[in-house]
């Protein structure tokens, strides 16, 4: 009779399991919050590993172009950047026929992205986490790994492309040797690094034709005559810090961005960890793809699009600097105005014009302005993790002209460099949108 009942007992619980609603997990990832939490984790990693700004640009561009090629290949209202990126090949994924998109995505990301790194548990760690936590959202098991395998998927596709773009064939090219000429670059204090990535010219960009395809002005002739332009230009630095305002302080310490900053205590020589400045623009995009409550498709796009646009900038950018070798202010002032003067900031390990910021800042604003608008109000807390406050602009363009001066009002460029590099972002933004989009034709026509 027992037996009997625990059988009744067992059938009435397995027809009321079987007859129960299926969890709906539609809404388990809706917006990029987790794309952006991703982004987070491998910025963490890029400072921990000490990547400089032009690797750091292609990580975050490759790991967010791997996000969105799920979504292009979902949404008929996008379409995939492989075909339209330089060197790249259309690539037609088969959609499983179960899936969670944005999982798929977010597994994209995390591949792509422990793929260009060292320090992989760290990611990994975060990656598991955040996946127990979608598991506990009721995805289904085969949906879930449905959806992992997918991801990996799209993320092999865009490794096989990021391995032909000459970057590990440049980890064995020489190393850059100071030349001693006069007016060329030397490495600075404390640490006297050499120069980062002086090859960098050739690795492939995404968009623009060359390295080369926007060259700046050159800098003024070299003189050490108190009466020429280009000392003038030092004195300019030089009295720019010895008389700066707080809020020129402010501004060049929000976006001072090095990650190579070392500190001397006595004999005792420690690094700094610092966010790059592409790791500012890339939690920008994710701020406003908040800030306009953009689905995960919108937030992949805009960190995809503003990924690349820092890579092609930091490109053209490092092409001018080790093609013009100039001198920093720092070693000119010390050599010929003041030996004791020192900048507001620590100068980087690499040539001088033209400035990374104005580059790399005024591409990313162009096509964050591009997908978000021109009159996008936004509270940029990008450094509060590094212990400066927030600050908020009427417009990507606004920050993008602020990143570029700060680096006047920190002693460590002259201010041909950040016009020119600032000219040369523009360049690179605008053309990157007149050859890639994200939009079908049809929708873009009717845009």
């Amino acid at each position: 009779m027992n037996r009997l009942k625990s059988l009744l007992y067992f059938g009435i619980f397995a027809l009321a399991f079987s007859c129960s609603e299926p969890v709906d997990y539609s809404q388990a990832i809706t917006d990029g919050h987790y794309l952006s939490e991703a982004q987070d984790r491998i910025t963490e990693v890029i400072i921990h590993d000490i990547f400089s700004p032009p690797v750091a640009a292609r990580i975050y561009s490759y790991s967010s172009l791997a996000a969105y090629e799920v979504a292009a290949a979902v949404d008929p209202n996008y379409q995939s950047l492989l075909g339209q990126l330089k060197g790249s090949e259309e690539v037609k994924f088969t959609i499983p026929e179960k899936v969670y998109p944005p999982l798929a995505s977010l597994a994209a990301y995390y591949a792509m992205g422990t793929h260009l790194i060292f320090s992989e548990d760290m990611v990994n760690a975060h990656r598991d986490k955040a996946f127990e936590e979608l598991r506990e959202k009721g995805i289904p098991k085969d949906v879930f790994e449905s959806s992992i395998n997918f991801g990996k998927e799209v993320a092999e596709a865009v490794k096989a492309y990021s391995a032909q773009d000459n970057y590990h064939q440049s980890r064995s090219f020489p190393k850059y040797t100071v030349t001693n000429l006069p007016g060329t670059w030397e490495p600075t204090p404390p640490a006297y690094m050499e120069g980062i990535e002086p090859h960098w010219n050739k690795i492939r960009t995404f968009a623009i034709d060359s390295a080369a395809q926007f060259k700046v002005s050159p800098p003024p002739p070299y003189s050490t005559d108190p009466d020429s332009e280009f000392f003038r230009l030092a004195q300019e630095v030089y009295e720019a810090v010895n008389n700066a305002s707080k809020d020129e302080l402010d501004i060049a310490m929000f976006w001072d961005c090095n990650p190579y900053k070392m500190n001397v205590k006595g004999h005792v020589m420690f690094a700094e960890k610092k966010i790059t400045p592409g790791g500012h623009w890339m939690s920008i995009a994710a701020i406003a793809a908040k800030t306009a409550e953009a689905d995960w498709k919108k937030s992949a796009e805009a960190l995809a699009l503003t990924g690349i646009s820092l890579h092609d900038a930091f490109v053209a950018c490092w092409d001018e600097k080790y093609r013009s070798k100039l001198v920093r202010p720092e070693t000119f002032i010390n050599q010929y105005i003041d030996e004791e003067w020192v900048p507001v900031l620590q100068t980087p390990p690499f040539p001088e014009h033209t400035s990374g910021h104005s580059v790399a800042s005024t591409a990313a604003a162009y096509t964050l302005t591009q997908l978000f608008g021109e009159d996008f109000h936004f509270v940029d807390s990008s450094e509060v993790n590094y212990g400066l406050p927030i600050r908020e602009y009427n417009s990507f363009m606004e920050a993008s002209k602020e990143a570029a001066i700060s680096r006047f009002y920190g002693g460590i460029h002259y201010m041909p460099a950040i016009e020119e590099g600032v000219w040369q972002g523009q360049k690179v933004g605008e053309l990157l949108w007149s050859r890639i989009s994200t939009k079908p034709k049809n929708l873009a026509e009717n845009k």
